[in-house]
């Protein structure tokens, strides 16, 4: 037995009908009659007919493929916004192909081109926090490949994106401090080429003048968010004239990071109240955790960054008629049990 699989020609051979017909009886065209249709569906299924996908999505125009770029599958934040893409893209009949950047512009740029090259329907991104220039996502503007940003989005017009409000999260995160008594609060803040380090910049800027504090540039320090920046940051601290006795530190991790070295530093740092973000699971099997950390809703990120990027796909615009989605989720602030 021959194990090729069967074709619409073989079956209008069986039949004596052109390949058109039993194509339209396959897929219920109005102009087949009942009888036709039946006969042509019976036949398809005694021979285990399948369906040839790649050539229907090419008479489509479409591969029925969604791919995302992120930094970091094994991150809790980004597993949980995975399931939300896969749950939302499942819903559609739509395949995901996962790519890591491991937080590497080059790489980045090289994934955006095999995206291209595997012909995806659409893209989420959520960015290196290394890539400084954006011109490798213009490529896929000209191939008519929507992208969607999520999380971590670049800082650049005219583009869709789904993101938490971290502005507001920050200040609620420093506002809550200062109302604990704190006034010398530091800020454990990201590179410069994220927009979430200067939406959290300007949130703890917010808070400090509206409890009519001065704000002091020496307390916030921007770092690569590795273990090893994050105790470079923590030592300058400790050795600041203002030793600061509360820190918000960029996300959960940095939070780990941070308190590690905190408890190992004597006195210094075991008075530190510690506020972070991200509200990750991993703070639940914590011994020493924040008393605070802002939720970020990567699940519902990654549910509307796909919704969106669906409804982009199969309604297409023209920059005539293009209205960008930019979505901000509120944050909130949650107390942790540790204090």
């Amino acid at each position: 037995m021959s194990d090729k699989p069967t074709t619409i020609k073989e079956i209008a051979k069986r039949l004596g009908v052109s390949v058109s017909t039993v194509s339209r009886a396959l897929n219920d065209h109005s102009t087949i009659g009942l009888v036709t249709k039946m006969r042509v569906k019976k036949l398809a299924e005694e021979m285990n007919y399948e369906p040839n996908q790649r050539a229907i999505q090419f008479l489509q125009g479409r591969s029925h493929t969604i791919g995302v770029i992120l930094p970091e599958l094994s991150e809790s934040f980004f597993s949980a916004a995975i399931s939300a893409i896969e749950d939302v893209a499942y819903k559609k009949n739509y395949t995901v192909i996962f790519a890591q950047s491991h937080d590497d512009a080059e790489r980045e740029k090289k994934l955006v081109e095999k995206m291209r090259l595997q012909r995806v329907d659409g893209l989420l991104v959520s960015v290196a926090k290394t890539t400084s220039t954006f011109d490798h996502f213009d490529v896929l503007k000209k191939s008519n490949i929507p992208v969607v940003y999520f999380d971590r989005i670049p800082p650049v017009k005219n583009i869709h994106y789904v993101a938490s409000n971290l502005e507001t999260g920050t200040f609620k995160a420093v506002s809550f401090l200062l109302k604990k008594g704190h006034r010398a609060i530091g800020m454990i803040n990201g590179p410069a080429t994220l927009v979430a380090t200067l939406e959290r910049k300007n949130g703890y800027i917010k808070a400090m003048t509206s409890h009519r504090l001065k704000y002091d540039p020496t307390l916030m320090i921007s770092c690569d968010l590795t273990e090893e920046g994050t105790i470079a940051t923590m030592d300058k601290f400790l050795k600041h004239k203002r030793k600061p006795t509360a820190i918000v530190t960029f996300n959960d991790y940095v939070a780990l990071f941070a308190m590690r070295y905190a408890r190992g530093a004597k006195e210094a740092g075991r008075q530190i109240d510690f506020v972070s973000y991200a509200n990750l699971p991993i703070i639940n099997y914590m011994d020493h955790t924040p008393i605070a950390s802002v939720e970020q809703f990567p699940y519902a990120q990654g549910e509307k960054a796909t919704e969106i990027l669906l409804d982009l796909i199969h309604q297409p615009r023209d920059d005539a008629e293009q209205a960008y989605f930019n979505v901000l989720i509120p944050s909130e602030l949650v107390l942790t049990s540790s204090k």
